[in-house]
């Protein structure tokens, strides 16, 4: 039978890359017509660098607030005291300035504003719900006005869908709220202001994007202009980690993450779903609190062996693109990561065979435990996964 399908074009408008952050951002605020810039940024870029003033001093009288305390995982408590500070400042448009967590914030603080949300209890309505059956519930609701402009320090390339996660601080379960329109209007990849991303978090969310690589390629409902996608990001992603490590200062090695990144999230928009590694390193965030791209170095090369007997021959292709033909793919994703000197298993993150009960539960709640190559149909073969990364 002809393969068919449908590629779905994301809303984001452009892509704006290698030119300094601030005189971007000025140029996209013009652009967009926005008067009141809330600016959502890095604690650390805000205090320790000069990142954020330069783009305060570009946008001058249309720089309006700023809210620079978001911890990791974005818990939902955070969220609404951040959409407080944009709403008193009347913000008309939302720059996010530093890694996910601020990006994904973004994204929930547009539906706060469009819908007046003022308490952590408020965003219930609008998130999405996953049964462990793999029944899914995706409330419809209005799209934002405010809209938001991203400028990432990180590659984890949350920027590039139009999902968030949330972490509800309450339950330690990480959640999510999707919208076409809460993908950025624009994102911004100046290569420059990465230089201060601590080593360990540049690699490992590039380790992220490689996972999105990986995964898309090895998805049941990839397609041919997602694999093109796909494979050259896995390509630049090889040849960029390798570059910083080597030179932290080589700035085209830092935009060759940025790009492999970009491209990584490729189908995201287009509605190609992930597997294992996504699913299980959701809930090893936000209820483990295992920051994000480790959990993609500790649970990615044991999805890929534990899915070998499904798809053996569209894993090849990972090796392919890492410049290792021939080689079992899920050794040479390992040993990437031992190369860039990342953590490879549960244990180097402080997840034990203790936790793995509740992880295999949780991880049977998230959409993408339900797309896996390989089926998995109770908790008990998410804890063999878990098991083979100990």
């Amino acid at each position: 039978m002809v393969q068919s399908g449908v590629f779905n074009f994301p809303s984001m408008e452009r892509v704006v890359y290698g030119r300094p952050a601030a005189e971007a951002v000025l140029a996209e605020a013009e652009r967009i017509g926005a008067e009141r810039v809330f600016l959502l940024v890095s604690g650390t870029l805000n205090r320790e660098t000069d990142e954020i003033a330069k783009v305060r001093d570009a946008l001058g009288a249309r720089y309006a607030a700023e809210f620079d305390r978001m911890p990791a995982h974005t818990p939902r408590d955070a969220v609404i005291e951040a959409a407080a500070v944009a709403r008193d400042a009347g913000a008309d448009l939302i720059l996010t300035f530093g890694g996910g967590s601020v990006t994904d914030a973004a994204k929930i603080i547009q539906i706060c504003l469009q819908h007046d949300i003022r308490d952590m209890d408020g965003l219930e309505p609008f998130r999405g719900v996953v049964q462990a059956d793999g029944t899914r519930h995706n409330p419809v609701f209005d799209a934002p006005k405010v809209r938001q402009v991203s400028v990432p320090t990180t590659l984890s390339g949350g920027e590039f869908g139009m999902t968030a996660g949330c972490t509800d601080p309450r339950t330690k379960v990480k959640q999510s709220w999707a919208h076409p329109q809460l993908m950025p209007r624009a994102v911004i990849l100046d290569p420059a202001p990465t230089v201060h991303t601590p080593e360990w978090l540049w690699l490992s969310t590039g380790i992220r994007a490689v996972d999105h690589c990986v995964e898309g390629i090895c998805s049941v409902q990839s397609d041919a202009f997602c694999d093109g996608a796909y494979l050259h990001g896995l390509r630049l992603l090889g040849r960029g980690l390798n570059g910083v490590k080597a030179d932290p200062s080589d700035l085209q090695a830092r935009l060759d993450c940025q790009l492999g990144a970009w491209l990584s999230m490729t189908g995201v928009g287009s509605g190609v779903p992930k597997g294992a590694s996504h699913a299980i390193g959701h809930v090893l965030g936000g209820t483990c609190g295992v920051p994000h791209g480790y959990t993609s170095c500790v649970m990615l090369p044991f999805v890929l062996r534990w899915n070998e007997s499904v798809n053996a021959e569209r894993q090849k292709l990972v090796a392919e693109a890492l410049g290792r033909p021939g080689e079992r793919p899920a050794d040479v994703v390992h040993e990437f990561i031992a190369g860039l000197g990342l953590p490879r298993s549960l244990s180097a993150v402080g997840v034990g065979p203790d936790q793995f009960d509740l992880v295999a539960k949780n991880a049977m709640h998230d959409r993408w435990t339900h797309t896996n190559p390989r089926k998995i149909e109770s908790p008990a073969q998410v804890r063999e996964i878990l098991e083979m990364a100990a």
